[in-house]
């Protein structure tokens, strides 16, 4: 896959899900998915059921996604600890765009050069279905929490507040 050719972010996002054998199908709309909240209302999901990926910078050295339900906050020391690390800070929106070309509103789960560590919030694992980002604010698409786990390589972690 040329990921360097493609400049649209869901484009983007679709070719790696494709790539890793992932059939969800990505879903455009009108309507922003900016926040938790419009996700629930374009998706008709509960925010539960919204995936938010957060993107921190660990130990002055590498990205890691803390990906959590909606509902849910996410502890940076919980986040340190499950990642041995001594120095955990989220990711500013400039810093974000930067290393993932992709802006808060549309961080998805996969679609970046190098495959961030992730981390993903047990309480995903309570629902069938999640709603993940794909790149933009208006788009996303419908995952397993399995799949998700599958496709980060990650690992489940509890990381909430």
């Amino acid at each position: 896959m040329e990921t360097a050719k493609m400049t649209d972010p869901a484009e983007l996002v679709r070719a790696h899900l494709e790539s890793l054998g992932c059939a969800s199908g990505i879903i455009h709309s009108g309507e922003t998915i900016f926040t938790v909240e419009d996700a629930s209302r374009t998706v008709g999901a509960p925010p539960e059921k919204i995936l938010k990926s957060l993107l921190f910078f660990i130990d002055d050295s590498y990205w890691a996604l803390a990906l959590m339900s909606g509902a849910n906050k996410v502890n940076d020391k919980k986040v340190r600890r499950a990642l041995g690390a001594r120095k955990v800070r989220m990711g500013t929106a400039e810093a974000i765009m930067e290393f993932s070309g992709f802006a808060p509103g549309g961080v998805p789960p996969v679609g970046y050069p190098v495959q961030p560590k992730a981390l993903l919030d047990l309480d995903l694992f309570q629902y069938d279905t999640v709603w993940s980002a794909a790149g933009t604010d208006h788009d996303f698409f419908p995952i397993t929490p399995d799949e998700l786990l599958r496709i980060t390589g990650g690992a489940a972690a509890d990381i909430k507040k």
